[in-house]
C-alpha cells in the first residue's frame, strides 16, 4: 500500500475519531480520579466525543476546563456546532430528535432538509455569538469560550460558519466527490469494491472488535458517506460541516477545491457506535449481532445528552448566568467541478437589524449552562507556545492527542502536566489502510515519544486502542 493510498483512505482533515469515547478522568486513566479544579487538553480530537463522555464522569464540587487544539479552524467550526447541538435544550429540541439530529450531522455526507435547517439555525447563532464576542470582553456562554483564538481566527470561523448558513449558489454534488474519492483510493480495484469494502469490514474491523459493525449499513456508508438513517426522510441535502477547502497544483497553478476530505474507510461508528455498558446491546442470535453500531450511538448519545439535560439548566437570564446550578457528569478528473465559489455574496449572512448588545446576546444563548465546565479553544499553532506560558506550568491533569497530531508532541509536554498527569494517544489499530507492521511501529513510535517526554506507561490498559502512560515521579 503506497503511502498516497493511506493518506487518501483516511484524509487530509480529520472529522471524526479513530477511536471510542472516554472519560480522560476515569481509573482507566488515572491511578486515582482526581477531583476538584481540573484541567484536560484534547489535541486533535476531532470531535466532542472525550468532552461529552469527561464531563458526565464529573461531582458537583468538580470544574472542568477542556482545551481544545485542531489543526484547522474547519474542524473547530464543526467541534463549534456540535458542541451547540449537544446543549440545546429539551424545550428546544427533544432528546430523541436531539440525538438523531447530532448523529446525522456528525457522520453522514448528505442529510434531510429539516437537520440542514437545524444545522443553518446553529450557523448563524455561532457566527452572531463569536461576532459580538469581538466587540466585547464578556464571553457568550459560560461553556464555550472562543476568545483565546486570534482575531484573523475568529473572523475565519465566522466566514465557515456564514457559508454553511448560506451555501454556494451552485453547491458541490456530495456524491460525485465522494465517489471519486473512492475511485482514487481503490484504483483498479474499484470494479470490484464491494469485496474490498467487505474485506476491510469482516477481515480488519470485526477482527478489531467491532463485530457491531453492520455489513449492510458500513457498506452503505462506503457507498455514499450516509452512515446514520435514523428515520424515514429524504438524504439528499449536502452536509456543510463535512465539506472543507484542499489546495492543489493543477497545470501549476494552486487550485482551492471545496469537497469531502475527510475518512472514507473506517468510519464515524468508532467515536460512539462499538462500545456500550448495556450488554443486552451486544446480544447475538445465530453468532450474528442483534444490534447495530448505529443502534448503539443512538443509545450511548441519547444518554450523554440525558445527563447534560439533567445536570444542566436553561439560561433564563443571559446576562446574570446562575453559578449554583448544578455542573454536568467536531485529482484532475474532478478539480475542474468542484472549485469553490468565490462570490462574496455567498459569505453574506442574512441577519436582523442590528441590536443591542444584550438582545444580541440573549438571542444567541438559547443553550444549556453545565456550570462547573468551560471549553475553551487555542489557537492551532498553540501547542509548541504552551511551555513558555506562565499560567500552563504544571496546568494539565490529563493531555489527549490524536494519531493525526503526535508529531507535534515532545519533550518540553512534561512542562504543561500536573504530577500526577496522564497522557493518552490514540493508536493507529483503526487506520484500515495500514499493514500490522505499520500499526505495530507507530505503537513503538508513541511510546517512544511518550518516555522522551518524562512519562511512562500504564500497564492496567483497558484496550490497545488507545496508550495511556502517567508522568514519572521525580
Amino acid at each position: 500500500m503506497s503511502a498516497g493510498r493511506t493518506v487518501e483512505g483516511a484524509g487530509c482533515v480529520t472529522w471524526w475519531g479513530f477511536g471510542p469515547a472516554r472519560d480522560l478522568l476515569s481509573s482507566d486513566t488515572h491511578r486515582v480520579r482526581p477531583h476538584g479544579e481540573l484541567n484536560v487538553l484534547l489535541v486533535g480530537s476531532a470531535d466532542p466525543r472525550h468532552i461529552l463522555k469527561t464531563i458526565t464522569g464529573l461531582t458537583d464540587s468538580d470544574t472542568l476546563h477542556i482545551w481544545v487544539i485542531e489543526n484547522s479552524m474547519e474542524v473547530v467550526a464543526r467541534q463549534l456546532v456540535l458542541l451547540y447541538l449537544s446543549l440545546l435544550t429539551p424545550e428546544n429540541m427533544s432528546l430523541h430528535k436531539k440525538t438523531e439530529v447530532f448523529l446525522e450531522v456528525f457522520g453522514n455526507s448528505e442529510i434531510r432538509k429539516e437537520t440542514e435547517e437545524t444545522l443553518k439555525h446553529a450557523a448563524a447563532q455561532l457566527s452572531l455569538s463569536i461576532t459580538n464576542a469581538l466587540f466585547s470582553d464578556s464571553h457568550t456562554h459560560p461553556c464555550l469560550d472562543t476568545s483565546l483564538l486570534k482575531f484573523k481566527e475568529r473572523d475565519e470561523l465566522v466566514r465557515i460558519f456564514k457559508l454553511w448558513e448560506r451555501p454556494p449558489s451552485v453547491p458541490a454534488s456530495v456524491r460525485k466527490v465522494w465517489d471519486a474519492r473512492v475511485r482514487q483510493h481503490l484504483g483498479t480495484r474499484y470494479d470490484s469494491r464491494q469485496g474490498c469494502f467487505d474485506w476491510d469490514l469482516t477481515m480488519k474491523l470485526h477482527q478489531s472488535g467491532c463485530g457491531v459493525i453492520s455489513k449492510h449499513q458500513y457498506v452503505k456508508w462506503r457507498e455514499s458517506g450516509v452512515a446514520f438513517e435514523m428515520r424515514e426522510g429524504l438524504y439528499q441535502t449536502a452536509n456543510q460541516s463535512l465539506l472543507s477547502t484542499r489546495v492543489f497544483n493543477h497545470r501549476g497553478d494552486r487550485v482551492a477545491v471545496r469537497g469531502y476530505w475527510g475518512d472514507i474507510v473506517s468510519s464515524p461508528y468508532l467515536s460512539f457506535g462499538i462500545e456500550t455498558e448495556n450488554k443486552d446491546l451486544l446480544k447475538k442470535q445465530n453468532n450474528q449481532h442483534m444490534k447495530t453500531a448505529q443502534d448503539i450511538s443512538e443509545v450511548n448519545v441519547l444518554a450523554l445528552f440525558e445527563c447534560l439535560s439533567t445536570r444542566g439548566s436553561a439560561l433564563l437570564n443571559e446576562n446574570e448566568p446562575n453559578p449554583s446550578s448544578s455542573c454536568c457528569q467536531s485529482t484532475d478528473s474532478f478539480i475542474t467541478e468542484e472549485k469553490i465559489q468565490n462570490d462574496p455574496r455567498a459569505s453574506q449572512t442574512h441577519t436582523e437589524p442590528e441590536q443591542h448588545p444584550a438582545e444580541q446576546q440573549t438571542q444567541v444563548l438559547d443553550l444549556l449552562s453545565v456550570n462547573g465546565v468551560k471549553v475553551k479553544f487555542l489557537s492551532p499553532d498553540s501547542l509548541s507556545k504552551l511551555p513558555v506560558k506562565t499560567k500552563y506550568r504544571n496546568l494539565f491533569n490529563t493531555i489527549y492527542c490524536s494519531a493525526s497530531m503526535v508529531h507535534q508532541l515532545d519533550s518540553s509536554l512534561r512542562e504543561i502536566t500536573a504530577p500526577d498527569a496522564a497522557l493518552v494517544i490514540e493508536l493507529a489499530n483503526f487506520l484500515l489502510d495500514l499493514s500490522k507492521e505499520q500499526v505495530s511501529g507507530f505503537a513503538d513510535k508513541v511510546k517512544e515519544i511518550a518516555e522522551e517526554s518524562g512519562f511512562t506507561v500504564t500497564h492496567n490498559q483497558s484496550s490497545d486502542v488507545y496508550a495511556v502512560f502517567t508522568r514519572k515521579q521525580n
